[in-house]
């Protein structure tokens, strides 16, 4: 449901960054936020909830078109001499890259064939036998979707028997809340409750813990972040070789990786930061006072306005260069035009989002049901597509959604990969001894964050 837009919403709040509520001790209010927020529901080995606004699921065949016809005809017997319907057959046993790639420079005629965006998305949906995607969007790319589906559903093949495990668990002495993939996989950031950011050279898996655990930012000799009081690493985002940790101390920290993790920059806040957004013009934070907070990180960095946006702390936040999106637990989700200045919508929803993944026209969310929450893109407006149930039972701590794959942790102690169909279908469960906090997929790398002290780290085949 989208509530009218109210008082709070004007743009001329931007500006107003007073704190007009008293001071709290910071160590009750983080250990209150958790018990509130993110502690299971009693009802938590209850009967998963059905699927909110699915569809019949239809045929795929119903409703493909047919590729046309693109193969001139030749008068020599050869390979270009067969139908276009056995010459796709024949390239569907072929692996996509190769076929898009290679097989397309070898004439004009194949070419042709294996661009034409039909032919890729009938291969598509014949691989997943179900509704795909689930919003499609105009210039929907098919070939790169087609290429990423099959080389997903290949690297999970088997209950993902192929992927090679590593466990991290000798760089955190506390709950791993946040974690970050750097550099196509290669390196990866936690931020943990023991105050602490870690760099990691994920190059160096199976090889002597040292070699793997690079080093702590920071020039403290203790932690990256407060030692006295509450400085639970809570959340990190990057852009380019720059890194940003926001904490409970109320600081967002900016670190250089390409200056072997220097720190180059802090922001005080009046709130603990629980959610980040990385650009390349602004950083924008949400905060346990309700507000969204933009930056301008190349000057300073410097304050350019904030706004308290919801009654309650922000939890989730997204940022591209048209729309600032803000989840609260106030379970509301509001979409700000970054161009107008103002808000566009206000959306109320049955409960609060936690985890926010987007690419393209579609956003994913989940939230602290159990539930995953698809809205659409159109023309500027968000609308709530679709809700899916797929078999977590309690909050969705981490949310990655690609064109083909996705990932999902839950405070039920699991981590479950998905083709994002129309439901979403689940190829793998991984379960831990402890809850999964959130989690990160890059290049052929997985990393899931734990409050059991370590990384979760899958290698994928390349």
């Amino acid at each position: 449901m989208e509530l009218p837009l109210g008082p709070c919403d004007d743009s001329r709040g931007w500006d107003d960054d007073s704190d007009p509520e008293s001071e709290t001790d910071p160590d009750v209010q983080a250990e209150a936020y958790v018990a509130r927020v993110l502690s299971p529901p009693k009802s938590e080995l209850a009967t998963p909830r059905p699927s909110q606004l699915s569809m019949p699921a239809s045929s795929p065949s119903a409703s493909e078109p047919r590729a046309v016809s693109r193969v001139s005809a030749v008068s020599e017997p050869g390979l270009l001499s067969l139908p276009p319907e056995l010459l796709l057959e024949i390239c569907s046993y072929l692996d996509a890259r190769l076929v898009l790639h290679v097989l397309s420079r070898v004439c004009h005629a194949l070419r042709n064939l294996v661009r034409d965006h039909v032919t890729w998305r009938l291969r598509a949906q014949r691989r997943v036998r179900a509704p795909y995607p689930v919003v499609e969007e105009k210039n929907f790319d098919w070939p790169a979707a087609c290429i990423e589906l099959e080389q997903h559903l290949s690297r999970w093949a088997e209950d993902g028997r192929w992927a090679e495990y590593f466990c991290l668990a000798n760089g955190h002495i506390s709950s791993i809340d946040s974690v970050l993939l750097l550099q196509g996989g290669a390196l990866c950031l936690s931020g943990s409750r023991d105050r602490n950011v870690n760099l990691w050279d994920l190059r160096q898996l199976g090889m002597e813990p040292s070699q793997v655990l690079v080093k702590t930012l920071g020039t403290d000799r203790f932690s990256t972040h407060k030692v006295r009081g509450q400085g639970w690493v809570w959340s990190l985002a990057a852009q380019d070789h720059c890194v940003c940790s926001g904490s409970w101390d109320s600081t967002v920290k900016l670190w250089d990786m390409a200056s072997d993790g220097q720190q180059f920059g802090e922001i005080k806040t009046n709130s603990a930061v629980l959610c980040l957004s990385y650009l390349p013009d602004i950083l924008v934070t949400g905060t346990y006072d309700k507000k969204v907070t933009i930056y301008d990180p190349r000057a300073g960095p410097a304050l350019l306005k904030s706004q308290q946006l919801h009654s309650r702390p922000v939890l989730a936040l997204l940022a591209d260069d048209q729309h600032i999106i803000s989840g609260s637990e106030d379970r509301t989700l509001v979409v700000v035009d970054r161009r107008a200045n103002r808000v566009l919508q206000r959306l109320q929803l049955d409960s609060y989002l936690l985890c926010m993944s987007h690419q393209d026209m579609q956003l994913w969310t989940g939230d602290s049901e159990g539930l995953l929450h698809v809205f659409a893109n159109r023309n500027g407006c968000f609308q709530l597509v679709r809700s899916f149930n797929v078999g977590h039972r309690s909050h969705i701590t981490g949310i990655q959604y690609s064109l083909g794959a996705l990932y999902t942790t839950s405070t039920d102690k699991t981590l479950r990969v998905h083709v994002p169909t129309d439901p979403p279908r689940t190829i793998c469960t991984r379960r831990h001894d402890s809850v999964f906090t959130g989690v990160c997929a890059e290049g052929n790398l997985v990393v899931a964050a734990s409050t059991g002290l370590s990384l979760e780290v899958w290698r994928l085949q390349a």
